[in-house]
């Protein structure tokens, strides 16, 4: 705390934006807290609530995280870092006060104590980004709720998952770094502000091109 007193810093709250020029950061968690009413054009009824089936609270700080909308023009990202299955239902049931998004960050590595089904498909995201580890996240059934989340194009990984074997990884193309231990490859994003952006991934150099929404 005392080093923290000697410089300017925000203690932010669900629906502050933080002042970053050139871009939108809205915040949609923080503390436990959640975003209590819909961002404009959100608020729609999400059909799969009927069907979330709620985990047991973890002790742990990740029901804390700050979770944040990124917004450049027309383009939309989401990043919830750890924030837990349960805290995820009250973001999206049982209406979606998020709206759709162009590219998801995979929340908590891909570990299935997040990543409902029910967030992930109201999400609606055109692209994902998993930023697991080879052994840490990137588990089956949450690469699996975002592989078949409706619209969904493509899924990068930042790792091979060795949890998942072939069934559940991406295609080579798409995963930074192939093979264990890591090679610290990593995974950019290049996004305009009519909505359109390209992931490139540094092992291989390869890219793709996704044109506006």
């Amino acid at each position: 705390m005392a080093f923290a007193e000697k410089g300017n810093r925000i203690q932010v709250k669900p629906g502050d934006v933080i002042p970053v020029k050139g871009i939108e950061v809205k915040v949609l968690s923080s503390a436990a807290n959640l975003l209590a009413s819909p961002l404009p054009g959100a608020g729609q009824p999400d059909a799969e609530c009927a069907g979330f089936e709620r985990h047991e609270v973890h002790p742990t700080e990740n029901a804390q995280s700050v979770g944040l909308l990124i917004a450049y023009g027309g383009f939309r990202m989401i990043d919830l870092a750890d924030l837990t299955w349960n805290q995820e239902y009250d973001l999206v049931c049982p209406a979606n006060k998020i709206g759709a998004v162009d590219l998801y960050l995979v929340s908590h590595h891909g570990i299935d104590t997040s990543g409902s089904p029910q967030l992930v498909h109201a999400l609606h995201p055109r692209v994902a980004i998993m930023n697991n580890g080879a052994r840490k996240g990137g588990a089956p059934d949450t690469w699996q709720t975002v592989h078949d989340s409706p619209g969904v194009l493509d899924l990068w990984q930042l790792h091979f998952a060795v949890a998942g074997g072939q069934d559940h990884n991406s295609p080579a193309p798409f995963i930074a770094n192939v093979d264990d231990p890591c090679e610290g490859k990593w995974l950019r994003a290049t996004v305009r502000k009519d909505g359109g952006f390209t992931v490139f991934n540094s092992r291989n150099k390869y890219q793709k091109t996704y044109p506006k929404n």
